[in-house]
């Protein structure tokens, strides 16, 4: 009777082995995978290459790899357990020992419940294992979206503009506390001797905003190449952008043509805060020429021309920076000309940074809004 008992007891604690075991193989593999992936990222890390990791996540993973080995030996040490267990029992049946006969019994109990227990093990090894590569990809796309204001940003206000002889260009892009940016300029070539600098707010914040702005953006750019009166490509915009169903947005814009040869710029602005000319020792505010865009799409604009000199200074900017409050009263158009009037000569690039920090200062606090901001000075 021992020997039956004995021989049953041995299979469940084989049985349980085995199950215990396919689990730690799991386990093995994952384990590996993470150790592979932190000694990788540990790699790209002190190479200085271009990395999703930093310090902490690296940090991180190594936890996550501690845990992986903390799972794997437990589960290793049950299989090993129950194998050496079952084996004992073979021996003990073999040799017909029966003083040993209850003991090895007993073990049929926590065996028995180890084995039911184990029936999971597998499906949590998989589990854990899906959920690691849930939490990676849920930390990836929570990385996307926090580039994707950056990358739109980028599309919007670009980091190169094209060097034109003769002219100096400073530029300064910052984005509010909103997820996606409604502010743009461009500055970009329309003929040999002709370059366009646009700048440009569309009301309200979000994504609709953001493509708005890069479709006005960038059909600016066909519209001013077609044609060579910035008001004729304002008209052609307005027309365009009115067919949109966004009846609820609005968008104000400035655009100034540069003649490179004859030394002139030709102007038309779109119910935009008005630019800044320095120009003959007093600056020029260049008011709108007429309606916001998408306000009237039979809207009409004009443009204006002006001969320039040397060292002739223009500031375009959109309102983030002018309706920058302090005890409700707004940074405004003439403390703005009054940083121009401080020093005329001052670099472009270094009067955009200038008036961020003097409008920061201002505030008392950061600047909730997007500002994007650009000075030309021609030499």
């Amino acid at each position: 009777m021992e020997t039956p008992i004995l021989i049953v007891v041995a299979c469940i604690c084989l049985l349980a082995a085995g199950v215990w075991a396919r689990s730690a193989r799991l386990r093995w593999r994952f384990w590996n995978r993470l150790r592979a992936q932190h000694a990788e990222a540990r790699r790209q890390l002190d190479a200085g290459e271009d990395t999703e990791f930093d310090e902490e996540k690296l940090s991180d993973l190594a936890d996550a790899v501690t845990v992986a080995r903390a799972s794997l030996r437990r589960e290793a040490h049950a299989s090993s357990l129950y194998f050496l267990l079952a084996l004992a029992c073979f021996v003990v049946a073999v040799v017909d020992n029966r003083s040993w006969v209850a003991l090895f019994a007993i073990i049929a109990v926590p065996a028995f419940i180890s084995l039911l227990w184990a029936r999971t093990a597998a499906i949590e090894a998989r589990a854990a294992q899906s959920r690691h590569e849930i939490e990676r990809r849920a930390e990836e796309a929570l990385q996307q979206e926090d580039l994707a204001p950056k990358a739109w940003a980028a599309r919007l206000a670009p980091d190169e503009v094209p060097d034109f002889t003769g002219f100096e260009v400073g530029r300064v892009y910052q984005a509010g506390s909103g997820l996606m940016a409604g502010d743009f300029f461009d500055i970009f070539r329309v003929a040999p001797t002709r370059v366009a600098a646009v700048i440009g707010d569309v009301a309200g914040h979000g994504v609709e905003s953001s493509i708005s702005a890069f479709q006005a953006k960038y059909l600016l750019r066909v519209f001013l190449r077609q044609f060579r009166d910035p008001a004729q490509a304002l008209e052609e915009l307005n027309r365009t952008m009115s067919d949109t169903d966004r009846i609820e947005e609005f968008i104000s814009l400035v655009v100034v043509v540069f003649d490179t040869e004859a030394g002139t710029l030709r102007y038309a602005s779109a119910g935009h805060p008005a630019a800044l000319l320095w120009h003959e020792r007093e600056v020029q505010p260049l008011r709108s020429t007429g309606p916001l865009l998408m306000l009237d799409p039979k809207g009409g604009y004009f443009s204006r021309e002006i001969s320039l000199m040397a060292d002739d200074l223009l500031l375009m900017y959109t309102d983030g920076l002018a309706e920058v409050r302090r005890n409700g009263e707004q940074f405004g158009e003439e403390r703005i000309a009054t940083v121009m009037r401080r020093d005329p000569g001052i670099s472009p690039d270094v009067l955009c940074k200038t008036l961020v920090d003097v409008a920061t200062d201002y505030a008392a606090g950061p600047i909730d809004d997007d500002v994007a901001i650009m000075a030309i000075r021609r030499n």
